[in-house]
């Protein structure tokens, strides 16, 4: 069979996949062998976060793509996107005209993968728990706009809200909102290490080294009763310290699905060659990336320092250097293709201009040059991150108004030191917990927000991200989300710089593969199968 790339076009806000690959996504019936899929995502246990799999502290794309195998939620996001739809629940939905109160019944016979039924009180205890311990990765702040929950009987919940709020159903589709066992999970404490226990549509085998799981065996759990309908018996998630190690992997056959992150020189040469027993499928992307700076710290509290360097940063040059076509220049922290962007960034700062950071360090008193430290994972978002930095580096001391030196640290320990406020400038990605312009938006400038950062714009969380959730319309939002993205750009607490695609490459006996990860980076796991060679 001839390698293909498979371009899964976007629509309107909504990303929507249209082509199918080999066989068609449901072609692949269950196979007694474990598809083995591979990811350079990290899976470590620490003082710092000991508890990596727990519902209530997970918060980043590999823990959340374990979770989403085996803890199930009220709704999930469909094939292709779109509004969530009731997974665990049998109905869902607000029964007021103000969005302050929804509903949901679950379904019969509902039971966790050991047996025990899943009631409306293990998803209130849930919900109360995650709330309740308030883990410091900011998690919890997904459900901020719940007051109280309510049960009537052993099947229905009904959430209280303290304010309107239409995101709320796909805020119930994200593993924070997983429904766990009181049996298996402390209601004060989380949960340490790698054990996880759901009513999801697999069960979790975690292999374990040096506190590193390195493995993660999923069992289509007999038990389970949703919307999914898993394509195959079992799958093998295996992490590899890099793409180089990935790829030769897939080379050999010893996986059979290459996902999250391939380095660009990888992609291209899938893209390049034209006959071979890999494909490769090109998906919608909602990743972004950015700096992010604690704007507390001494060297960055000067509005003038963050806006000279948004005036000074050339995006376009940054990622014709570093990822050519596999991203594109990012205005706003809102992605191009979801409904209420604006090109908050180029509107007030045009093209790069040294002249005008100049200028405005000048207004300030600011000296120069300004040093700074920026800080990054070096093995979180990919292999090309270091060269990202290195140009980043380049281009702000090229302008002579900046002496920039750039550190590279592990995620185990880059996360925790972003937490505690221990860099001043770094750079992170985001991935939506779901496709709403909220969600790039109330995580980073709300209160609890997801990198304790220090900022505070009272307008912004008093008025303008309470009116955009009132409107179910994201239309109508628009405006709303418009003022918080030009107050951004004003005041830079962040400074956005791309947005990416996303590849997933498979040997091609694999089916599913056009559907094995949505637009939020999310596997889909239960969607691969195998097929026929050839």
């Amino acid at each position: 069979m001839n390698r293909k790339t498979l371009v899964l076009p976007a629509v309107v806000g909504l990303l929507t996949p249209v082509l199918a690959a080999c066989g068609g996504s449901d072609s692949g019936g269950s196979s007694g062998d474990a598809i083995v899929v591979g990811t350079t995502d990290r899976f470590t246990a620490s003082s710092d976060a000991p508890a990596p799999l727990d519902p209530a502290y997970a918060y980043d794309v590999g823990t959340w793509n374990v979770l989403r195998q085996t803890v199930q939620t009220l709704m999930v996001q469909p094939r292709g996107d779109g509004d969530p739809e009731p997974e665990a629940a049998e109905s869902c939905g607000f029964t007021d005209s103000g969005n302050e109160r929804y509903a949901c019944k679950l379904r019969k016979d509902l039971k966790f993968a050991n047996g025990d039924p899943v009631t409306a009180a293990d998803v209130k205890f849930s919900i109360d728990r995650a709330l309740a311990i308030k883990a410091d990765s900011g998690v919890f702040a997904l459900l901020s706009t719940v007051d109280t929950v309510e049960t009537q009987g052993k099947d229905e919940v009904i959430f209280h809200l303290k304010t309107a709020d239409a995101t709320f159903p796909f805020k119930l589709s994200t593993p924070v909102a997983g429904i766990v066992n009181p049996k298996d999970y402390d209601k004060g404490k989380l949960r340490d290490g790698f054990s996880v226990d759901g009513s999801g549509p697999y069960t979790l085998q975690a292999e374990i080294k040096n506190n590193e799981m390195v493995k993660a065996t999923f069992t289509k759990n007999p038990n389970y009763q949703g919307l999914l309908s898993p394509k195959n018996d079992k799958v093998v998630l295996e992490s590899f310290k890099d793409a180089d190690g990935m790829g030769t992997a897939l080379d050999k056959g010893a996986i059979d699905v290459m996902t999250r992150t391939m380095a660009p020189d990888q992609i291209r040469k899938l893209q390049d060659d034209t006959d071979g027993n890999v494909n490769l499928v090109e998906m919608p992307g909602l990743e972004i990336r950015y700096l992010g700076f604690n704007t507390g710290a001494d060297s960055v509290k000067s509005v003038a320092v963050r806006q000279a360097m948004a005036e000074v940063i050339d995006r376009g040059a940054l990622v014709s250097k570093v990822y050519g076509t596999e991203a594109q220049p990012l205005y706003s922290l809102v992605p191009a293709t979801i409904t209420g962007h604006s090109n908050s960034f180029l509107n007030k700062y045009g093209d790069p201009s040294v002249a005008k950071a100049r200028a405005t360090l000048d207004k300030a008193n600011i000296s120069t040059p300004v040093k700074l430290t920026l800080h990054y994972t070096t093995d979180h978002y990919g292999p090309a991150t270091a060269k990202e930095f290195d140009v980043l580096k380049q281009q702000l001391n090229a302008s002579g108004l900046f002496d920039i030196s750039v550190e590279g640290t592990t995620w185990d320990k880059f996360r925790p030191a972003e937490i505690k406020g221990q860099y001043d400038v770094y750079g992170m990605g985001w991935f939506p917990d779901f496709p709403d312009a909220d969600n790039y938006l109330a995580p980073f400038l709300d209160k609890d927000n997801t990198l304790g950062s220090p900022y505070n714009n009272s307008e912004i969380r008093n008025s303008l991200i309470p009116a955009s959730r009132r409107e179910a319309d994201r239309l109508t939002a628009s405006k709303s989300l418009t003022d918080i993205q030009d107050i951004v750009a004003e005041e830079v607490p962040i400074l956005p710089l791309w947005q990416g695609k996303q590849y997933v490459a498979t040997r091609d006996d694999i089916t599913g593969s056009e559907y094995a990860m949505n637009s939020s980076s999310t596997l889909q796991l239960w969607e691969l199968g195998r097929g026929v060679s050839g």
